[in-house]
């Protein structure tokens, strides 16, 4: 591409197209770079020779099958794909996990859209009085759609 500066036929102020690539200073980086990783390569290994000891660990346990409670819109409990009702849902969750502690379970609670919210509530309720505070609603992923 070139630009003409003046008119006429050329002159001093003439500037012809130039079709090369300098690749000067793409080389001088690639070098400096290969010089920086060179020297630090070999300080990164480690070259003090250590016999480490074993480390036998109890292999950790899966965690357990996760706990969801679902209400339907006429107020129906369910605890996984067994009916229940409010009252009962505490000492139901509690034989369930076993002596694990509710505290540290999550409960996964799914609610029809069009549930009262007198019925979630209630559910709530119970859940707190029976010591699981740990809870998560579960909603539709409408993102793949």
């Amino acid at each position: 591409m070139a630009a003409k500066l003046s008119g006429g036929g050329g002159g001093k102020y003439q500037v012809e197209q130039n079709s090369e690539i300098n690749v000067t200073p793409f080389v001088d980086v690639m070098l400096v770079l290969l010089i920086i990783f060179m020297v630090a390569a070999p300080l990164a290994t480690v070259s003090v020779e250590v016999k480490l000891p074993r480390a036998v660990a109890p292999p950790a346990q899966n965690p357990p099958k996760p706990i969801f409670i679902s209400i339907q819109d006429d107020g129906d409990v369910f605890i996984g794909d067994f009916r229940t009702d409010v009252a009962s849902m505490g000492t139901e969750l509690t034989t369930q996990i076993g002596r694990r502690n509710p505290a540290d379970e999550r409960i996964f609670i799914r609610a029809d859209q069009q549930t009262r919210y007198g019925d979630f509530m209630q559910v709530m309720n119970a859940l707190q009085d029976s010591g699981f505070y740990s809870v998560a609603l579960v909603g539709e992923d409408t993102s793949k759609q």
